[in-house]
């Protein structure tokens, strides 16, 4: 099993908060590797949320190789944080070059763009980097996207995260997600590391889904570039998000409904039973199959916990207004919030999807056999 860990937080809190976490949690992951998604940036980043930001690894040549490919379409550099780091690694880590982030001035000539083009395009960019760096194996891009930092490596997440200084304050933000990684593949491939992006939606998943076969060929047939890769099983969720949202026009309580629907014994007593069943019967290919914890970010920084039918893997949401935690197991959310209310603590079941607004305020639970607010 891996070990998840999300933030969500009025102020702007170090990645090494959540790192800390997932050591407190080590007995759940084996040290293999780790993810971090990071949003709402704080820092330098703080005045400059609508410029997109890149996130990866390179090789010297495959720096030079990104400097031009963005020079000849038009982005220009405007704030970076380039990650040296030692000759040595420590013990489990590779061997990188050099770990980059950086902001980036719009081509004057998108000024004229839509947000809809603007969103696809940024995607197709991420993409076709994607593609040269797997070509010649020289850059890694886990993002490229306003906003939005995503930090991925081999090795023990708090060796990792000391080794790249990620206690730097100009790396802290209000939504964190991190996760521990249980390695079930002999070779890692960091593209298989949760969290996964896709134009604002991210997701990561302590489990495993073996529906994944139909549920990637479904969505690879729905015509979108973005749905692609599938280094893992886990991958598909952040699709479905993303689809659901910008296609199908549904909110985060259908999200549930989606990937796990109801028996057709309790639609049958639902006050949206008819709406349910047609939901159901059209996104059948979408049903995943567990256990799974899923910790999910929408694009408006909303933050969600959500579990399959089986339940068979740990997830608490616990916190106060200003900050709320989501974590496999308690002690993470002891090691971040002490003090909190203990009893307000939730553990979601197969039936719920706690969700907490881009307002931290109040953590909210949606129950399946609850009225669809989306309809009424």
């Amino acid at each position: 099993m891996c070990r998840l860990f999300g933030l969500t937080s009025d102020a702007p809190v170090s990645p090494m908060v959540a790192l800390n976490a997932l050591d407190v949690m080590r007995e759940g992951h084996d040290g293999s590797g780790v993810g971090l998604f990071l949003r709402d940036l704080g820092g330098p980043f703080e005045d400059m949320k609508d410029a997109p930001i890149l996130s990866g690894i390179f090789t010297e040549h495959g720096l030079k190789r990104l400097d031009s490919f963005m020079i000849d379409i038009g982005f220009l550099t405007k704030y970076k944080i380039t990650i040296k780091v030692p000759k040595v690694p420590p013990p489990g880590v590779p061997k990188r070059d050099i770990y980059l982030i950086r902001a980036y001035e719009y081509p004057d000539e998108w000024e004229a763009l839509s947000e809809g083009d603007k969103r696809d395009r940024l995607l197709d960019i991420r993409l076709k980097l994607q593609a040269m760096g797997r070509e010649n194996h020289d850059m890694i891009v886990f993002s490229f996207w306003p906003d939005t930092i995503m930090i991925k490596e081999i090795g023990d997440p708090l060796t990792v995260g000391n080794f790249l200084e990620l206690s730097n304050e100009k790396l802290n933000a209000r939504i964190i997600m991190a996760q521990g990684r249980q390695n079930t593949n002999y070779a890692i491939d960091l593209y298989a590391c949760h969290p996964f992006f896709i134009q604002g939606f991210s997701t990561m998943t302590n489990g495993e889904n073996t529906a994944f076969v139909p549920i990637r060929e479904y969505l690879m047939s729905r015509g979108v570039s973005g749905y692609t890769g599938f280094y893992s099983d886990s991958e598909v969720f952040v699709h479905i998000l993303h689809y659901i949202h910008t296609r199908l026009g549904l909110d985060i309580e259908a999200y549930k409904h989606i990937i796990t629907p109801l028996q057709d014994d309790h639609l049958e007593d639902h006050p949206d039973g008819m709406f349910l069943k047609h939901m159901k019967k059209s996104c059948r290919k979408l049903i995943i199959d567990g256990p799974n914890c899923i910790i999910g970010v929408l694009p408006d920084n909303t933050m969600f916990m959500a579990q399959d039918r089986k339940k068979l893997r740990p997830g608490v949401v616990g916190g106060r207004p200003g900050m709320y935690v989501f974590s496999s197991e308690i002690c993470g959310l002891d090691a971040v919030l002490p003090d909190r209310d203990k009893q307000a603590d939730f553990q979601p079941m197969h039936l719920d999807t706690v969700v907490v607004g881009p307002d931290h305020r109040e953590a909210k639970v949606c129950h399946q056999m609850e009225t669809l607010s989306l309809l009424h």
